[in-house]
């Protein structure tokens, strides 16, 4: 491609009689330069062209034959030079036979129709070719209101079957693996799911059994479909052929409130969607960021809601085992704080905080002139999106001053001050946070344990003061992930009761001591904090946007 000239690389096609110029060259669904094609020409021209088994993130299979359109050439005499018409045109004429979209190759001086009669007719065969076999399942599918086939017989189908005979029967709710369902029934032989696990996720376990009409998708003998990945072939899936295990059956999607957030399951920082009613969150899908996760998430990443449903969420603050109210609680920690300004203190964050947060830890750090440092999270890592440091914003406690370049480093010496008494104050703030090595004999040489946490633990069972706390879900604010690009997530639902984000315990603390708030909402601390750190200075809350920034987080 570098060695062609740009007016090579550019071709001017009509697209229903509308010139559009294009690339030749086009990434394809491994981002290489690849033959532009007629699909991708006409959606750059702003015209569908209505397809099942094409996804650009995967390779082209061809066979649904649903983008079918008809295409011209210009016409050349045998000297190779354009015949024209009368009136200085040149001369176009159409191909016999159609052409399906989504692998034909564009050329210059192509015209493209995708709306004569001949392709509306094609259309609407095939949908019927599709129904023939197909059930009536739409009120109880879980794929209605978002299902392809639906929308296109909508838009291009019959208003009435012709189709009289008794339909063919194939095996329904198969479990082709922990997570996924399959109905063979519904199923169009799209092979978007086998593509996916072969090429994307490089498990080779899905494949077509039997033939003609009776042909179905099933896992090869003596293999699982059990890899990380697999509720994506739900995601991509056009129908309701593949289900989720975990959402089937549980809710309508249109009565679902949509809202963009960040998983918080690793240190990749992929981009999903919260789905949520009622206060309830019901599933987490992936929402495509190419400088990220492209379209993809892990299936580990998709349960992390779970915890905002735990049986142990602490819903109430308390002092010394006892419910107390959230400003009480903040009053009692300050006083104990100005009594005790002597004795030393110590600060265990997590990587789970918002990069909001733990700029305030770094400022009650910084108050208290105490040692901090986050826990180190780690678990298996995958050649795809998973990543080993199961913190997704790592980066952000390195940034604000937490913890240093060596995640953890200070965990040990905080822990042996505290156990020669050197350490008389702990604050402890995380999500689920696991400290063994924090015993019970230990923990009770301090004067002052101020947990925050969302769910019941061993530590905060221990604790003088217990501040509850709320998930990734029930607050607003930025991770940066471990290339450094930071990005925004978003409130879906309402913590319970009185828990809060930790933003607002420390905020209030602060106030408490020094009289001084650093901003009442994330976008406001967010801006306030980005003139302590150099690879943000010059970033706006609102310049962020829904894919991020990419900094410099790493000092």
């Amino acid at each position: 491609m570098s060695q062609m000239d740009e007016k090579d690389q550019l071709a001017t096609v009509k697209v229903n009689g509308k010139p559009i110029t294009v690339s030749l060259l086009t990434p394809d669904w491994r981002g290489q330069p690849a033959p532009t094609t007629i699909m991708q020409a006409c959606i750059l021209a702003g015209v569908e062209v209505p397809h099942f088994c094409y996804h650009p993130k995967l390779p082209i299979a061809g066979n649904c034959r649903m983008c079918l359109v008809e295409v011209g050439f210009p016409v050349k005499d045998s000297s190779g030079k354009l015949v024209l018409n009368p009136d200085g045109t040149p001369k176009v004429q159409k191909s016999p036979r159609p052409v399906i979209a989504c692998a034909t190759p564009i050329t210059p001086g192509m015209e493209i129709y995708t709306d004569t009669p001949a392709v509306k007719q094609m259309r609407t065969g095939i949908l019927e070719f599709l129904l023939a076999n197909h059930p009536l399942d739409c009120p109880i599918c879980d794929q209605a209101g978002e299902c392809t086939l639906q929308e296109h017989v909508v838009a291009y189908g019959r208003d009435s079957s012709r189709f009289n005979e008794t339909k063919l029967h194939k095996p329904k709710a198969v479990q082709l693996g922990p997570r996924v369902m399959y109905d063979a029934e519904r199923c169009i032989l799209c092979t978007r799911c086998i593509r996916f696990t072969r090429e994307i996720v490089g498990d080779d376990v899905l494949g077509i059994i039997n033939r003609g009409a009776r042909s179905m998708i099933a896992v090869y003998p003596g293999k699982k479909f059990d890899n990380n990945y697999t509720l994506n072939t739900v995601d991509i899936c056009p129908v309701g052929a593949l289900t989720s295990v975990d959402f089937r059956f549980r809710m309508r999607v249109w009565f679902l409130k949509e809202t963009p957030s960040i998983c918080p399951g690793c240190s990749t920082g992929c981009n999903i969607t919260i789905w949520s009613r009622q206060n309830v969150i019901y599933r987490i899908t992936p929402r495509q960021n190419d400088e990220v996760n492209g379209p993809w998430m892990c299936d580990h990443g998709r349960f992390q809601y779970k915890l905002t449903q735990s049986p142990t969420r602490l819903v109430r603050p308390t002092v010394n085992g006892t419910s107390i109210s959230p400003q009480h609680a903040v009053e009692y920690v300050a006083n104990f704080l100005r009594k005790n300004s002597s004795k030393q203190a110590a600060i265990i964050a997590s990587g789970q905080l918002s990069t909001e947060e733990l700029w305030l830890v770094a400022k009650l750090k910084s108050l208290l002139n105490c040692t901090s440092d986050i826990l180190v999270a780690q678990g298996p890592h995958d050649h795809l999106l998973l990543s080993s440091d199961r913190n997704p914003n790592t980066q952000g406690a390195i940034l604000t001053g937490v913890c240093y370049s060596e995640v953890g480093l200070y965990i040990p010496k905080i822990i042996h001050d505290i156990e020669v008494g050197r350490v008389k104050i702990l604050f402890v703030f995380g999500e689920n946070t696991q400290v063994p090595e924090l015993t019970q004999p230990i923990l009770g040489k301090l004067d002052l344990l101020v947990v925050y946490d969302v769910v019941r633990t061993a530590l905060t069972d221990q604790a003088h003061v217990v501040f509850p706390g709320a998930t990734f879900a029930e607050k607003t604010g930025t991770f940066i992930n471990k290339s450094g690009r930071i990005q925004k997530f978003f409130q879906a639902v309402e913590p319970p009761s009185e828990a809060r984000p930790a933003y607002i315990w420390i905020n209030n603390l602060l106030a408490c001591l020094n009289g001084k708030k650093l901003g009442t909402q994330p976008e406001e601390i967010f801006n306030s904090m980005k003139d302590d750190i150099p690879a943000i200075k010059n970033l706006h809350w609102d310049q962020i946007g829904m894919t991020g920034v990419q900094i410099h987080s790493k000092p």
